[in-house]
């Protein structure tokens, strides 16, 4: 019998202005609300509305820059919800920062790891205009940050979420709750919003570094960030206020390296996804041959590999069952 290759959807690439979010939402609407059907499944909507009351207050409270725009989005929606998944973050990452394979650049390797169904299929790659010049985002429709991204001639980065503190005695429910009430205490804005900052106004490799390891944040995070250069690479562990720095081809999960700093690891074996990452070539080959367990898992949503050098990425979505979307090769 002839065997058919399976045909996934396209990831869509849509160009738009610094109002990505809304641009987005706009271009796709019919995604999110699949979206927020998929992460919201289960949840009364009185709880979901208590929740956005309590997520929109933090953000007016730290003055964040970006509340216009999710007030938009909330309205544009009409539904509950949009406010606390546009600050709330559950999520697994594998990256590895590390030079091109030929030693001429700086290349970005990143698995995107998340509990929720429809992430994989329905992501989006949006082309922003930015004063210092374009970048690519891997996001979703009415999304207000960045995780993932890939700016020509500047810089490619990723998010990572970082270790859960052991703020509970070690006690998972405690550790959650007494986390979460420390980040509604901070006045500082989510990292996420950070990394959105950082394509929307370094200028280059050096001053992106500086922002991700200065700014002050509102949860711990993990940053890769590759430049230009074959030698532009790095890892960025962060607090709210301290930094600690590996330069250097590198990987991250969602466990700390630095020596002394201690947390709960996030997702599936952190360690054991870093290990297997760090073997990893970062190679433009669409058929991922190093993609399996553990760094692919029932969660795994999103692969990405970018080098800002030459502007060239490409990504491709998944879901529990597998590949959710064809391969998107792409120029930023």
């Amino acid at each position: 019998m002839l065997q058919r290759t399976p045909t996934f959807p396209e990831i869509p690439l849509i160009e738009v202005g610094p109002a990505f979010p809304m641009a987005t939402l706009e271009a796709a609407l019919p995604r999110a609300q699949a979206l927020l059907d998929a992460a919201t499944h289960g949840v009364p909507p009185r709880v979901l509305a208590g929740l956005d009351k309590v997520s929109r207050s933090w953000l007016a409270r730290n003055n964040n820059a970006h509340l216009f725009e999710i007030d938009a989005i909330a309205a544009k929606l009409a539904r509950p919800g949009a406010y606390f998944l546009s600050v709330n973050y559950e999520w697994g990452c594998t990256c590895r920062v590390a030079p091109s394979p030929d030693g001429t650049s700086a290349r970005l390797v990143r698995v995107l790891d998340w509990l929720t169904p429809g992430l994989g299929r329905n992501v989006m790659a949006a082309k922003v205009a930015s004063p210092p010049g374009s970048f690519v985002t891997l996001t979703w429709p009415g999304y207000t940050g960045v995780l993932q991204a890939v700016a020509k001639g500047r810089f490619a980065a990723a998010l990572n979420q970082a270790p859960m503190r052991k703020a509970g005695g070690g006690l998972m429910p405690l550790d959650w709750a007494i986390n979460k009430g420390r980040v509604w205490r901070m006045r500082t804005g989510a990292p996420a919003h950070l990394l959105r900052d950082v394509f929307e106004q370094a200028t280059s490799y050096a001053q992106a570094r500086r922002m991700l390891i200065d700014t002050p944040i509102a949860s711990p995070a993990i940053f890769s960030l590759a430049g230009l250069a074959p030698g532009e690479t790095c890892v960025i562990e962060r607090t709210e206020t301290a930094a600690h720095v590996h330069d250097g081809p590198g990987v991250a999960a969602n466990n700390w390296q630095a020596a002394g700093w201690k947390g709960r690891p996030r997702g599936e074996n952190s360690a054991g996804r870093a290990c297997r990452m760090a073997a990893v070539e970062p190679a433009f080959d669409p058929s991922l041959p190093w993609l399996e367990a553990p760094i692919l898992n029932a969660r795994t949503r999103l692969v990405m590999v970018a080098d800002a050098s030459s502007g060239r990425f490409m990504a491709q979505g998944f879901e529990q069952d597998g590949p959710a979307t064809a391969v998107l090769e792409a120029n930023a």
